[in-house]
Parts: structure tokens; sequence; C-alpha cells
């Protein structure tokens, strides 16, 4: 039989997916990728996302923006494909998802709300 997966084994199961998904499909990984469960949902950080080029158009407010947009609208093309590797993980569907990048740190936050807990598979 096989043994369960710690929290933190599928926390960092969910990292180095989420890494390996942003290298095949936009081209570039993060610096570093933090995942955490908390209740019926997946946190993730990652750092370091931008370019230099996207770097510098980001201290304009109008590039800023446009970065952004772009981000958003590149991550959310890829939506189906998240959650389908989120539930393949966890054996849970996700529910909704929500994400933002800060231009100032170069930092993504990611955050899918699944159908149910995933903290009561430890406690």
């Amino acid at each position: 039989m096989d043994r369960m997966v710690t929290k933190g084994e599928m926390e960092n199961q969910l990292s180095r997916v989420l890494t390996q998904w942003e290298r095949e499909y936009l081209g570039r990984g993060s610096v570093l990728v933090k995942s955490d469960i908390l209740r019926n949902m997946i946190i993730v950080l990652m750092k370091g996302i931008l370019t230099p080029a996207e770097q510098t158009l980001a201290k304009s407010k109008d590039g800023l923006l446009s970065v952004k947009k772009i981000r958003a609208d590149l991550v959310e093309s890829g939506r189906e494909q998240l959650g389908q590797m989120i539930e393949q993980i966890t054996g849970e569907s996700v529910e909704s998802f929500y994400t933002d990048i800060s231009t100032q740190t170069g930092e993504r936050i990611m955050v899918f709300v699944l159908t149910n807990s995933l903290e009561k598979r430890w406690s």
C-alpha cells in the first residue's frame, strides 16, 4: 500500500510542477516558487518572474499596466491546464483561481480555491 503524501511533500510537488509549467508554457521560470496549503486553498508565491525588459517597461504607469495585463492574459490562457495539474496532484477540482503580479518586486501570487479542504487529510 502507498504511504500518504505529507503536506510538505505535496506543497513541494505543486511548486515543482508550477515551475515546470512556467518554463514550458511561458518560456521562462521563476527564481523561487513557494506553495502553501491552507484549508481549501493553495497559495503560491513566485519570485523573479519579470524579464529585464518588463522591469524597465514597468517604470512608467502605462508600461506597468501593460506588463500586468499581458502577464495576466498569458496565465489566464493556461488556466485550464493549471487546473488539471492541480487536480492531478491534489485529487480536488479547482473551484476558482486568482492571480496578481507586483511589478515593483517581480513577484506573482496565485491562489487556487479547491472544492474541498486538503488540510483535513493531515489532521
